[in-house]
């Protein structure tokens, strides 16, 4: 019996480990604009409202903002729309520029889910 005990014991410590590495971050918009270089070019997921968008063929940039902050996100999926409530997670870059603008700190976007508006 105590060997069973173990042995679940062990198989959800294992289990655990592996879905919590498999997770990016996620972190609050103010932490990253505060201290982008502590984020780059690693996998963070943020949560919040979409406040604008733009989008060409191919490539879209839409402003999520958390509540403690705005952030732009790249993507190569559509733009959600407005208003939306919407979890993303990326890569932290900075001083990019897309169709001429300067988005400084962005997060390019590698997965998304959405939760209504």
């Amino acid at each position: 019996m105590l060997s069973i005990r173990k042995s679940a014991l062990l198989a959800a410590l294992f289990g655990a480990s592996v879905l919590l590495t498999a997770c990016p971050s996620q972190t609050n918009i103010a932490k990253i604009n505060s201290d982008p270089s502590r984020y780059r070019n690693k996998e963070v997921g943020i949560v919040g409202r979409v406040t604008d968008s733009y989008g060409i063929p191919g490539y879209s940039a839409y402003e999520i903002d958390d509540g403690t902050g705005r952030l732009w996100v790249v993507t190569k999926r559509g733009a959600p729309a407005r208003g939306s409530r919407i979890g993303t997670k990326g890569h932290v870059y900075t001083g990019l520029t897309w169709a001429g603008r300067s988005f400084g700190t962005v997060l390019e976007e590698t997965d998304r889910r959405t939760g209504g508006s």
